[in-house]
């Protein structure tokens, strides 16, 4: 994707996920109450289906956990290293911190209660919005794309992590919602912010490639052997 491409994406998804979160904090009505009818429908299928819940806690807490997320980014991180490219490697790396800063950062800012049962299925911690499952999927799945696109991967690999990133956003999104730790918001907001963050540190590494070389950078160039 086109560095012009992937500016508009990055402030396209934060303008969306600004105006959700502004949406929620000022208590909008049609929008909290599409949000409480999704998850009350969505709890009363996981007491009434303790085995689908089991598999979406099994899929939630240890496949798309946020952990299991960031292990695929450490993954990417030595490939990169090992491949002698530690700028981009350190890149990587910086997103990832950037990313888990920004989602703290706004569940302590925004400080959304989840939804609360009494018959609760799974449980969570910090506050709801954003969805921190949700956003480390969106910004995982979206760099490891970038990075098979940017170093010219086979067809096939680059459409097995395309398929299986948005299977991985999709599922974990559906999970956090179905398992009653989060509103729908909260995942969509995570979605648009985690693509927003791995849009713009392309947009920003192309950019930065793209950009001429400065004076002391071009003496180096030239005195280079």
């Amino acid at each position: 994707m086109p560095s012009p491409s992937l500016h508009r994406t990055a402030l396209v998804c934060t303008a969306l996920s600004a105006v959700l979160a502004a949406l929620v904090v000022a208590g909008w009505d049609p929008l909290l109450s599409f949000d409480a009818r999704v998850a009350t429908e969505l709890h009363r299928s996981a007491l009434a289906e303790p085995g689908w819940t089991r598999l979406n806690r099994l899929l939630s807490d240890w496949v798309w956990d946020t952990w299991t997320m960031r292990a695929l980014l450490a993954v990417a991180f030595l490939w990169l290293l090992l491949r002698g490219e530690s700028r981009l490697a350190v890149w990587v790396a910086g997103t990832a911190l950037v990313g888990t800063l920004l989602q703290q950062g706004l569940k302590a800012l925004l400080d959304r209660d989840r939804p609360r049962w009494e018959h609760p299925v799974d449980s969570a911690e910090f506050a709801a919005l954003p969805s921190g499952h949700a956003m480390t999927a969106a910004l995982t799945c979206g760099l490891l794309l970038w990075l098979v696109h940017l170093r010219a991967a086979r067809r096939a690999v680059r459409r097995a992590v395309l398929w299986a990133g948005a299977v991985s956003v999709a599922g974990v999104g559906f999970t956090r919602v179905y398992l009653g730790v989060h509103w729908p918001t909260d995942v969509v907001t995570g979605w648009l912010l985690g693509a927003a963050v791995a849009a713009a540190a392309a947009a920003l590494w192309h950019g930065r490639a793209a950009r001429p070389l400065g004076r002391r950078d071009a003496d180096r160039e030239g005195s280079a052997p």
